[in-house]
C-alpha cells in the first residue's frame, strides 16, 4: 500500500514522516511549483512538540526556534496583569518553539529527502479532482503555470492536506457555504529587533475595542547587533475587509497604525516595532463551521482542508500534526484502509471541532477580555484588585485542556 498525499505544507510532510517511521510507502504531490520561504511566525506547543521530538526533530528545530520561557499578558497601556512559564519551563518533557514557518518547513522538508527520498515530492502537482474507485481513488492533477492536465492518479489511499484551498473538499462538499468572518482583521509582520523582557517571551497586548496584539521573537542573533526577528499580530475589529484568503497577501501599516501609533510602553516600543517592519500581511480571521464527515472510502482530509480554524493559540499547525499522528496509528493497526480512514475521523473531528467553537467564544487570550470588562478599559492600580492570579491561570487552563496541550493530556499523547 502506498499512502498518496496532496499537499506539501507542515501537515502533509508531518504525515509523510510518520508514515515512514510505520514502514508504509508514500508519495507527496504539491501544488507550488517551487518551494518558497513564505509565512511569518509559528508556535510549537509541547502536544505538537512531542509528536515531532518522536520523529527525531527537535534538536533540529531548536536550532532555529526560539525556545519559548513564558506567556505573558498586558494591558493596552502596558500594564502587567498575568504570566506563566511555557514548555521545559513550566514543567512539560517538551519545550515550546517559536520560530518563522518556513524555518519549520524547511527541518520537514530536509527530513523527508534524508529518509524518505526527494523524488518521492512531486512539485507543480495541483489537485483538480478525484473519482472514487472500488478499492482505490484515481486522482486529477494539472500544472499550476500552464493549467495543462498532467498524469491521473491511482491511489491506493489519498490524503488531502491542501489546506484553506482544498480542492478535494470543495469537490465533496460542493454547498458549503463561504467562510465565516469573526468580524476581526489581522495584520502580521516580522521585524529585526533587540530582545525585550526575557528575551524569549510570547506576550499578548490589549482588547478588540482598539487592537489586541501578539508579539514574540521567532530567531535569535541575526545580526552583529545581537537583534532577533520579531513577530508581531495586530487584531482589530472591523467590518470590512478583504476577502482573498491568503497567508502571503500584502498588508499596509496605515491601515491599522493610527489605534497603536502611541502603544510606546517601557518594556517595549510597539509602535516603532510595527513601522520598522521588514514585511507586512493581511488576513481576515475566518474559519468553516465543522464538517459532519471527512473520510470518504480511501479519501481523508488532513489539517486546515479537514477544519479550517481561527488562527489562535498556535492551533492550525498543532491540530494538524495530531491528526497526523492519529491517522498513521490507526493505518499502522488496521488492514482495512477504509476502516483506518473512518477511525482516524471518529478520533479526531469532535476533538477539532470543539477546538474550532472554542476559538470563537474563549481564545487563548480571555485573560484579555476578563480584564477589559472589569476595568472598563481603564488603567489599575494594583491587578489583584481586578482579578485574581487563580482566576487567571484558570482561565489559561481551561484553553490548553480544549486544545489538549495541557500536562495531563500530553502524557497521554
Amino acid at each position: 500500500m502506498e499512502i498518496t498525499i496532496i499537499g506539501g505544507g507542515i501537515g502533509g510532510l508531518t504525515l509523510a514522516l510518520m508514515l515512514h517511521q510505520e514502514r508504509i510507502q508514500c508519495r507527496v504531490y504539491e501544488a507550488a511549483p517551487e518551494l518558497k520561504a513564505l509565512g511569518v511566525g509559528i508556535n510549537i506547543l509541547p502536544h505538537a512538540g512531542k509528536v515531532l521530538a518522536g520523529l527525531g526533530l527537535e534538536k533540529h528545530l531548536a536550532k532555529l526556534a526560539i525556545t519559548t520561557k513564558e506567556s505573558a499578558f498586558y494591558n493596552r497601556f502596558g500594564q502587567f496583569i498575568f504570566s506563566e512559564p511555557t514548555g521545559r519551563y513550566a514543567g512539560y518533557e517538551f519545550p515550546q518553539f517559536s520560530m518563522h514557518r518556513a524555518d519549520l518547513h524547511g527541518v520537514l522538508k530536509r527530513a523527508f529527502d534524508e529518509r524518505i527520498g526527494a523524488e518521492k515530492f512531486n512539485s507543480g502537482w495541483r489537485c483538480v479532482g478525484f473519482n472514487q474507485l472500488d478499492k482505490a481513488v484515481e486522482l486529477h492533477f494539472e500544472d499550476p503555470v500552464t493549467n495543462e492536465r498532467r498524469t491521473t492518479v491511482t491511489a491506493d489511499v489519498a490524503v488531502s492536506c491542501e489546506g484553506i484551498h482544498s480542492r478535494i473538499r470543495k469537490q465533496l462538499y460542493p454547498n458549503e457555504g463561504p467562510p465565516r468572518y469573526s468580524g476581526i482583521n489581522m495584520w502580521r509582520g516580522v521585524t529585526r529587533w533587540k530582545p525585550f523582557l526575557t528575551g524569549a517571551s510570547m506576550v499578548r497586548i490589549g482588547w478588540l475595542n482598539s487592537a489586541k496584539v501578539l508579539i514574540y521573537p521567532i530567531r535569535d542573533n541575526i545580526d552583529s547587533q545581537g537583534r532577533q526577528l520579531i513577530n508581531w499580530v495586530v487584531d482589530i475589529e472591523q467590518s470590512h475587509y478583504k476577502k482573498e484568503r491568503d497567508w502571503n497577501l500584502p498588508g499596509k501599516l496605515e491601515d491599522f497604525f493610527d489605534v497603536v501609533a502611541d502603544w510606546q510602553f517601557d518594556w517595549l516600543d510597539c509602535a516603532a516595532l510595527f513601522k520598522a517592519a521588514d514585511a507586512i500581511l493581511e488576513y481576515p480571521m475566518v474559519d468553516q463551521d465543522p464538517l459532519d464527515k471527512w473520510s470518504f472510502g480511501r479519501l481523508t482530509l488532513l489539517g486546515d482542508a479537514a477544519h479550517p480554524m481561527y488562527p489562535r493559540g498556535a492551533n492550525g499547525s498543532a491540530q494538524a500534526i495530531l491528526d497526523c499522528r492519529a491517522l498513521v496509528a490507526e493505518l499502522a493497526s488496521r488492514k482495512d484502509p477504509a476502516e483506518a480512514l473512518k477511525a482516524y475521523e471518529q478520533k479526531r473531528l469532535p476533538e477539532t471541532s470543539k477546538v474550532v467553537l472554542t476559538n470563537r467564544e474563549n481564545p487563548p487570550d480571555a485573560i484579555l477580555r476578563e480584564v477589559f470588562l472589569r476595568t472598563n478599559d481603564r488603567p489599575f492600580k494594583k491587578i489583584d484588585d481586578v482579578i485574581s492570579q487563580e482566576d487567571l491561570a484558570k482561565l489559561s487552563g481551561n484553553y490548553q485542556k480544549v486544545a489538549g496541550y495541557d500536562k495531563a493530556s500530553v502524557t497521554k499523547l
